[in-house]
């Protein structure tokens, strides 16, 4: 089992940039494959990145942030980054780090596959 927690949420103008940490206890973070997502008041929980496991994994985008976001993790800090550019008012949410089953091999965008999630932290992007 696997504990996520977020950091790094804020306040920034648009265009700006913010970096969110998500920090995992547990053993074996790097079985896990480690995703965002995000949710806007009143919409659904989308997908915004994915890393999978490993030291090398493959990294995947939901179309609207392909160019602008990085996702990254660091498996001696037991830690995933996801690093955010030229951020829109849209984008306004709160962001949520997520992990699936160790060793999971799948469908990354469906929140239904993720077993593990933090409590979230708060982007405000102002226009």
């Amino acid at each position: 089992q696997v504990q996520l927690v977020e950091s790094g949420g804020g306040l920034v103008q648009a265009g700006g940039s913010l970096r969110l940490s998500c920090a995992a206890s547990g053993r074996a973070f790097s079985s896990y494959a480690m995703g965002w997502f995000r949710q806007a008041p009143g919409k659904e929980r989308e997908f915004v990145a994915v890393i999978n496991w490993g030291t090398g994994g493959s990294t995947y985008y939901a179309d609207s942030v392909k160019g602008r976001f990085t996702i990254s993790r660091d498996n001696a800090k037991n830690t995933v980054y996801l690093q955010m550019n030229s951020l829109k008012p849209e984008e306004t949410a709160v962001y949520y780090c997520a992990a699936p089953p160790p060793w999971y091999i799948g469908d990354y965008y469906d929140t239904g596959k993720y077993a593990y999630w933090g409590q979230g932290t708060q982007v405000t992007v102002s226009s």
